[in-house]
């Protein structure tokens, strides 16, 4: 594991050249391109031959779509205690998604024209929920959730199966609860590639939303413009920032869950005001690795994408947080220390403040959506909201009298930009 001091020369040059490991390389950028190139002129075929390439699941295009009574089945079987979790944890999302939902509306403008905007659920959307050997059930409640409060009319959900096409059972049983029927077993970059393009089998999508691996996070940027996508949620990050009040056991387990996910391309930073409390955790995490079920994977994560930073006060690690943009960032430090760092810290997907929030109250009962930006995106985006499952549209409506005050400024920018038949448009209802 890594550790670089904040106040050491070149240490700037070495953060940035490891936040730059979670950029896509060249040969998955090319990989990527081929397999959608491939999607967007075979079609099934082509979804058909990297199903069973990739996931090991031969299936006819007939058999890319889950039945709704295997969804059906599948919520019937929940244990009672997994159905109450679901429940429990929509109905968290439910009511902080509902607080953001956008209105319609009108007023007047300077010439007493009414101007406002209307917001309407895009029409079909499509939901990424990574599968294989971590099911991200809460994943369907973080977007499913979501598109259903907007209204969307449609709801396609790709997920990848196993080598006998079959999907996890909670995850069929988590859409079936939200309400989702149409799921196709079918996963990763193709996955993408027939939302995007559409087959003769699967429907293109307008919208593609969802978080997934760095091939599926790159094929999102490919497909960008053939259809909209939410934003490029790629393989977990954290942050988690001590002082020396944090317990190096709390945050060690922080850590390592996030590293559990296990794809190799994980992030994990560990910032620390002291050498005694950053010594601390890393003991910790040794001690704790090897008792998890996922610890070589783990491991290997942390092998390559650990980074252990020791600053000398909490501005200094707010300027790193800022810096490395996490999608998720954990504040255990003193309860007088929380407000200032939120304050300075304007750069990170979500944030957990004090001791007692880790990030997993996040990833599957706290409410906001768990989809957020990643590989320093949240320099410039957000997590996924409801209105990121709506289109807005701009509604304008003028009378005789107020076309008549807009006139004279109309005319002057069609002057200054030589546009006359814009001039002449207002111009003749004013004659």
């Amino acid at each position: 594991m890594r550790v670089l001091e904040f106040s050491a020369k070149g240490f700037a040059a070495e953060l940035a050249t490891f936040c730059r490991g979670a950029e896509p390389s060249p040969e998955i950028r090319a990989g990527v391109a081929a397999i959608l190139a491939d999607v967007q002129t075979r079609g099934d075929a082509a979804v058909a031959y990297y199903t069973a390439k990739f996931d090991g699941a031969k299936l006819r295009a007939a058999e890319f779509r889950v039945p709704p009574a295997q969804l059906a089945a599948a919520a019937r079987r929940l244990p009672p205690a997994e159905r109450q979790a679901l429940r429990a944890a929509h109905a968290s999302i439910v009511d902080f998604n509902r607080r953001n939902l956008p209105k319609n509306w009108m007023a007047k403008n300077r010439q007493g024209a009414q101007a406002g905007e209307k917001f309407d659920p895009i029409r079909r959307v499509g939901l990424y929920v990574p599968g294989g050997q971590v099911p991200l059930v809460s994943t369907v409640l973080m977007t499913a959730t979501l598109a259903q409060i907007a209204g969307c009319p449609e709801i396609a959900v790709f997920t990848p199966s196993d080598a006998q096409g079959r999907v996890a059972p909670a995850l069929l049983a988590a859409l079936h609860l939200v309400g989702v029927s149409e799921v196709w077993r079918v996963g990763g970059v193709h996955a993408i590639g027939a939302a995007a393009y559409g087959t003769a089998t699967i429907p293109a999508v307008d919208k593609i939303f969802g978080p997934g691996s760095a091939w599926v996070c790159e094929a999102k940027r490919q497909v960008f413009g053939a259809v909209g996508v939410d934003s490029l949620p790629g393989p977990s990050e954290v942050m988690v920032i001590c002082d020396d009040s944090a317990r190096a056991d709390f945050a060690a387990a922080d850590l390592l869950a996030q590293a559990e996910h296990g794809t190799g391309r994980e992030k994990i930073y560990l910032v620390a005001t002291s050498e005694k409390i950053l010594r601390a955790v890393l003991a910790e995490v040794e001690a704790q690795l090897p008792a998890l079920d996922r610890a070589e994977k783990t491991r290997r994560v942390l092998a390559d994408g650990f980074l252990a930073i020791r600053v000398a006060t909490l501005a200094q690690a707010a300027a790193i947080a800022n810096r490395v943009a996490p999608e998720h960032l954990e504040l255990l430090v003193r309860p007088a220390a929380e407000k200032s760092l939120l304050r300075a810290i304007t750069t990170a997907g979500a944030i957990m403040v004090g001791h007692d929030t880790p990030t997993a109250l996040g990833d599957f009962v706290a409410g906001p959506s768990h989809v957020l930006p990643t590989a320093r995106a949240s320099r410039f985006s957000s997590g996924l909201r409801v209105d990121d499952f709506l289109r807005r549209t701009s509604v304008i409506r003028y009378d005789r009298a107020s076309v008549k005050k807009a006139a004279p400024v109309v005319a002057a920018f069609a002057a200054m930009e030589k546009l006359a038949a814009h001039g002449r448009s207002v111009a003749i209802r004013t004659e």
